[in-house]
């Protein structure tokens, strides 16, 4: 069996279901010119990764000036104008439209119109002159306009509404009143300063997200995609429903590198589904395996979502740290998709692969495990402190080495272990000259050592070499996948510059309380535990609830943002550690790629099985309840994160415990089948004793244990029969 990925399948469905993926055709000049500005972005960011960045405001400044500019040239203004290719002619050079070429040069000139006065800033912050209000009203509306073409109309009409506030202050009833702005002071905001459009999200997506979207590429062509999924077929394929369990696996090692819903869906479920519905599973059922496994790619280390880079900066913390608090819920997400994919196999009674269906996975780990040497690489470098981007920039010149002098003739790899220790001197010795730091220098040769080893390790390891032109593809392809995520940073840097402007952050986190404490109020007669307890348990439902509704219209990234401006505040209020707030806001914005009515990644999953949408997305919503469960159990149990101050090894195996018992009874009773097919009054019974293990402490879990044990008992006896009754 074949492991080959149909890239322009998976790019046409991308392109379907996805908004940041639809490009247009360009005519003329126009692939040539936008091709040498894609390669211009990654070589710069690739570069500056290994070199040192830029003084801050220059290098987001022409980060947002290729990004924008770029965002006019390959994504038509109307869905109408998408798949028109013009050759060329005086209204449209190359292609483009004129009025695209004018806001090409708008978005350029406005965005490195800040970096050019950067001396002169502490001086015009406040004080703003006539050019500098153009300027920032001219690089406001152009953002609006990338984000429109990109994302759509919700996250604009989002960023408008607080515009809207920010003038409208003096008129807003209550608790959000605030003494309102001029133009002027809005403009000054958002664009002199550094909480604005110049703020944290464009920062993080120009050093973070973008090296690590363009790893991910660049280590799909070399071929660990395909090595990924050789093992998840070895691991899972032949046990029953071994197709909806390489799904499962598959997608949480593809998610590693990818952080993509959509990418994960259309790469891994154009092998799996087909797999899927020739053994057996309903068509909807398939979609929703695959949908809610590719959602785990954004919550998966090491590279997870762009999100995830952000409470890097948010939180101040090592990203290191933010890996090692997701491992545990990522686990716990995978197993939840995993046990009810086994329950519905066993109740259907759907075989595994056999042999024959399979491909050899010995034969694709022999060609490809080098493939892992990026990745290896990259996690050594992100958890011995080095910079995230320094880490995806080795990553990304390792992947180059591999694909570019790789063999099909065994040999001693002398070339790939002098380029890559060349490389790791040059980098030391030029960042002595440059900066003075020697770094660590133990670290430096340990590094080089473990990747010459690698190398001379590959000496038997034959595999057809990529055409440079194939790699120098997938960098431009990188920055493409980019573009939709920068202009969501810049609108979302809109949104957070009126927030900090009117200083409303904290208002609305006390109306989210208070309208937490007057729920409480109604239920705390009849529930047994204290008034704090019912306001966290409140605020956490209502900030769930908030987060999915703003997903279905809004990428995760911004879902996050607005939602950790304006909802995490109010758990700070309750006592939630930010690190836990941050995280649940994460999860729940995640969510909402497999919550209906707008589920992209259960449509895109959806379109490939032909199920119906609506339904795959119910199916997917309902396969993914450990992602809505787990949020709640971290919230009231942090050691679950693992790195919260306060963290207990009790605390954790208990919450552990009770995550697992309370998903598998649910799943069972989801699923109908335990270890027989379950009766009516055995689901209900076994939904009932799943929630209390949900809750902190060994008691709880007891009680859950105590409660399930007559439909265990009971699904033993049926065991036994059926199996007495197949052996007789």
């Amino acid at each position: 069996m074949s492991l080959q990925v149909d890239h322009d399948k998976a790019a046409e469905l991308e392109r379907q279901f996805d908004a940041e993926m639809r490009f247009r055709p360009l005519g003329g000049a126009g692939p040539a010119i936008v091709t040498a500005l894609l390669l211009a972005l990654s070589l710069f960011h690739f570069y500056t990764a290994g070199f040192g960045l830029l003084r801050e405001q220059t290098h987001r400044g022409i980060h947002m000036a290729f990004v924008l500019g770029l965002i006019f040239l390959v994504f038509a203004a109307s869905r109408r104008n998408e798949r028109g290719v013009t050759a060329g002619g005086l209204m449209a050079p190359g292609g483009v439209p004129l009025y695209d070429w004018a806001l090409f040069l708008a978005a350029v000139v406005s965005s490195l119109y800040l970096p050019s006065i950067f001396h002169d800033i502490a001086f015009k912050t406040g004080n703003p002159d006539t050019i500098d209000v153009i300027m920032g009203t001219t690089l406001a509306i152009v953002v609006l306009e990338a984000t429109r073409r990109t994302m759509g109309w919700p996250l604009v009409i989002i960023a408008v509404s607080f515009v809207a506030y920010a003038f409208a202050g003096p008129s807003m009833p209550g608790i959000l009143v605030h003494p309102g702005t001029s133009w002027s002071q809005l403009a000054d905001h958002l664009y002199l300063t550094s909480q604005g459009i110049y703020g944290i999200p464009i920062g993080v997506v120009s050093t973070y997200v973008f090296h690590f979207v363009l790893f991910g590429v660049v280590a799909m062509r070399i071929g660990l995609g395909r090595l990924f999924l050789a093992l998840a077929m070895a691991v899972a394929g032949r046990f029953a429903g071994g197709p909806a369990k390489v799904s499962i696996f598959g997608s949480a090692l593809f998610g590693m590198i990818s952080g993509s819903s959509v990418a994960n869906a259309v790469t891994v479920g154009s092998l799996t589904i087909p797999m899927m519905k020739r053994l057996g599973y309903r068509p909807h059922f398939a979609a929703g395996v695959e949908a809610t496994a590719s959602t785990g790619g954004q919550i998966t280390p090491p590279v997870m979502g762009a999100a995830a880079f952000l409470m890097v900066e948010f939180l101040e913390t090592p990203y290191q740290t933010i890996i090692l608090a997701a491992i545990v819920p990522a686990f716990l997400h995978f197993f939840g998709v995993f046990i009810q994919t086994h329950f519905e196999a066993k109740r259907v009674g759907l075989r595994g692969l056999e042999p024959h269906e399979m491909p050899d996975w010995r034969a694709v780990l022999r060609q490809d495990w080098v493939t892992l040497i990026p990745l290896a690489a990259l996690i050594w470098k992100i958890f011995d402190g080095s910079t995230p981007y320094l880490a995806a920039f080795w990553g990304i010149f390792l992947c180059l080495v591999i694909g570019l002098v790789r063999s099909e003739k065994p040999r001693w790899p002398i070339l790939e272990i002098a380029l890559v220790v060349a490389w790791a001197t040059f980098l030391s010795f030029g960042r002595r000259l440059l900066t003075g730091d020697a770094g660590d220098w133990f670290g430096e040769i340990a590094f080089a050592s473990f990747v010459a080893l690698c190398f001379a390790l590959w000496r038997l390891n034959p595999a057809p070499a990529l055409h440079w032109r194939e790699l120098m593809d997938a960098f431009a392809v990188g920055a493409k996948y980019a573009l939709a995520v920068g202009a969501a940073a810049a609108a979302i840097g809109i949104i957070i510059g009126v927030v900090t402007l009117t200083g409303t952050a904290l208002k609305f986190a006390t109306i989210i309380v208070n309208v937490a404490q007057d729920a409480s109020a109604l239920v705390e007669a009849w529930v047994p535990c204290d008034k704090t307890t019912l306001v966290k348990f409140f605020t956490l439902v209502m900030t769930g609830i908030v987060c999915i509704l703003m997903g279905c219209g809004v990428p995760t990234t911004a879902t996050y943002i607005i939602m950790v401006t304006i909802a995490a505040p109010a758990l700070g209020i309750l006592g939630v550690a930010p690190i836990v707030a941050h995280f649940f806001v994460f999860y729940y914005g995640v969510l909402a790629d497999v919550t209906p009515p707008v589920a992209v990644a259960a449509y895109a999953a959806a379109s490939m099985a032909g199920a119906d949408p609506f339904q795959t997305g119910n199916t997917a919503f309902r396969l993914a309840l450990a992602k809505a469960l787990v949020p709640f159990v971290f919230v009231f149990s942090p050691s679950m994160l693992i790195v919260v101050p306060g963290f207990t090894w009790t605390e954790f195996f208990l919450s552990f415990a009770g995550c697992l018992v309370s998903i598998t009874f649910l799943g069972a009773a989801l699923s109908a089948y335990l270890f027989h097919r379950m009766t009516l009054w055995e689901r209900w019974w076994l939904a009932a004793a799943a929630i209390p293990a949900m809750a902190p402490g060994a008691t709880p879990l007891l009680v859950s244990l105590a409660m399930s044990t007559p439909v265990l008992l009971s699904q033993f006896v049926q065991w036994r029969r059926a199996r007495h009754a197949a052996q007789g």
